[in-house]
């Protein structure tokens, strides 16, 4: 039998493209072996040989739907399997719906609420007692600024969503500093990444003039750095903290009317037959 390796593992959902894949590239450089989980497993394997390559850590494929409900418990196993624990957890794994909420499928909906609170729940629920009983540890949840926005027409769980990662990071802090574990919300902007592909909206571009573009790797490092220092709130880049404190000093109404006007280029139609008169039957 292999024996475990006795460097520290960084679990990292969402890891097959754009921050997840920075986190790895960033945890791995920094001698932690890695835990890759998306459900693109050619992907992650392809990412896992050049780990090792590059630094010499080892590097665990793991393909999960983390829209499936009890996928935290497939997660956990797999890496039980290999005889390892988890001592950094980053839960990335994310996407957006630009539709209507009633413009697609309640089933697509439900996996955005299964991939971006339950499951990232269920593993930070499921790591933490060993994270606990070692005196040490530390979470990364992906938020966004737009957790600290007025919600708008499209989109309409993910301002929510981000909010939940931002609030619950600051419950886990409070219940966990003093052990040892820390625990950080990311709060990027417009990032590079796969993300407006995903979601359907890339020819709108990011929201965000070139010069305001983050590069995933600037905010992978500013977050590894502020979670290091016991930051509970990372928010990279001036332009993005400047906008956090305008939504949340302007009024309300100022701020949804000025963000429902920018945001109606990356608001897509219903997806056909979801609404009546969208040329589907039900």
């Amino acid at each position: 039998m292999v024996e475990p390796s006795a460097r520290p593992l960084a679990l990292i959902t969402g890891a097959s493209a754009g921050i997840g894949e920075c986190f790895a590239h960033a945890y791995a450089a920094r001698g932690y072996d890695v835990a890759l989980v998306a459900r693109r497993l050619d992907r992650l394997e392809t990412l896992a040989i050049e780990l090792r390559a590059d630094h010499g850590v080892e590097a665990y494929p793991i393909a999960q739907d983390l829209a499936v409900f009890g996928a935290e418990a497939e997660v956990m196993q797999a890496l039980a399997a290999h005889g390892r624990h988890v001592d950094v957890l980053v839960n990335n794994a994310g996407f957006s719906i630009a539709q209507d909420f009633a413009g697609v499928p309640w089933a697509r909906q439900r996996d955005f609420l299964m991939t971006l609170i339950v499951t990232a729940s269920g593993l930070a629920h499921a790591v933490i007692p060993g994270m606990m009983e070692r005196g040490r540890g530390a979470i990364i949840n992906v938020a966004s600024i737009a957790g600290f926005a007025p919600g708008v027409a499209g989109h309409s769980l993910y301002p929510a969503a981000k909010s939940y990662a931002i609030k619950f990071s600051e419950a886990l802090d409070a219940e966990l500093r003093d052990k040892g574990i820390r625990v950080t919300a990311l709060c990027p902007g417009s990032t590079e990444s796969e993300f407006t592909k995903a979601n359907g909206t890339a020819d709108a571009g990011h929201g965000a003039p070139g010069f305001l573009l983050q590069t995933a790797q600037q905010v992978v490092e500013a977050a590894i750095a502020g979670n290091e220092a016991g930051k509970i709130l990372v928010i990279p880049g001036v332009h993005n903290r400047i906008a956090v404190f305008l939504m949340r000093r302007l009024p309300h109404g100022l701020v949804r009317a000025i963000l429902m006007k920018g945001s109606a280029r990356f608001r897509l139609p219903p997806e056909p037959g979801t609404l009546p008169g969208t040329g589907a039957t039900h």
